[in-house]
């Protein structure tokens, strides 16, 4: 039987070491975003999950490794070829004291912009294409500063739109959001990659990334515990591995994706060190000893 190569992507990253000064994050570690994927990136807090995507996005070098787009190391590209092909939406962003809606999505079109080439019809276009698919269009003209957190949520996705990437990472988009609005940012998202665009992004919610997602990333203490389809690896085991849960695996009555149903955080315990990868222990077995 042929070897399964696994999934082919136009953003690679391979042995790849990533930390801040003094710290190690990420050590050895291989990632293939598959094209035309959803993908989530999923963890405990502190686990690398933003370390990456700040390295996928050119934001943080890796002190060894590569990360490839197209065949291409990104630290080699033109800061706007690269704006061009990656987007991110950041954790945290902040919009200037009074812009309204429609200039800072328009924002998102500063790549194709030079000092011959200003503001043309199709970045127009762009920009309104963006406020019709986040639902802005009749708020364009109101300030940012005024939006309900939703909304404001809403108007940088839009930015990340109208930048027209053909891969866009999201850091977190989520966080903060009440349900309905998380609601509203994942299928917004689950809109956008069904028009073509490859997405990755964090979430805290395994069984949010479990409905939405197509391919996942499991992440604990900087290293890849799994990776796939949800369907292929959202087990009892990796569950337990990676949050140190035990839980019951179910199909969602809805959408037939697994749906995670915890046992209870009590039932495990991690012995870690440093460096380490987490050593699992029931508190069960533990108090027979």
């Amino acid at each position: 039987m042929a070897h399964d190569p696994g999934p082919r992507g136009r953003l690679v990253g391979s042995g790849l070491q990533v930390g801040y000064d003094d710290n190690t994050i990420l050590s050895d570690l291989d990632v293939v975003i598959p094209d035309g994927s959803f993908t989530v990136i999923v963890g405990p807090n502190a686990c690398g999950k933003s370390t990456l995507l700040r390295a996928l996005s050119r934001l943080l070098a890796p002190r060894s490794g590569d990360i490839i787009l197209d065949g291409k190391d990104v630290q080699t590209f033109r800061g706007k070829e690269f704006a061009r092909e990656v987007g991110l939406l950041p954790q945290q962003s902040l919009a200037p004291e009074g812009i309204s809606i429609i200039d800072l999505v328009s924002r998102g079109r500063f790549p194709y912009q030079t000092m011959f080439k200003q503001w043309t019809d199709a970045d127009q276009s762009a920009v309104d294409r963006a406020l019709h698919a986040t639902r802005l269009t009749d708020l364009s003209q109101r300030a940012v500063h005024a939006l309900s957190g939703g909304q404001r949520q809403r108007v940088w996705i839009a930015m990340a739109l109208a930048q027209e990437t053909p891969i866009l990472l999201l850091d977190e988009p989520t966080t903060y959001l009440d349900l309905a609005h998380q609601i509203e940012v994942l299928e917004l998202c689950t809109a956008m990659n069904q028009s073509g665009t490859t997405l990755v992004a964090v979430l805290h919610d395994l069984n949010q990334a479990a409905r939405y997602a197509s391919h996942i990333i499991a992440m604990r203490g900087g290293e890849i515990i799994a990776q796939g389809a949800p369907s292929d690896i959202i087990t009892t085991e990796m569950v337990e591995k990676t949050f140190g849960v035990r839980s019951r695996i179910i199909s969602d009555p809805e959408t037939h994706t697994p749906l995670v149903i915890p046992l209870g955080a009590g039932a495990v315990s991690f012995d870690t060190t440093p460096g380490d990868t987490a050593t699992l222990r029931s508190a069960q077995s533990k108090s027979t000893e």
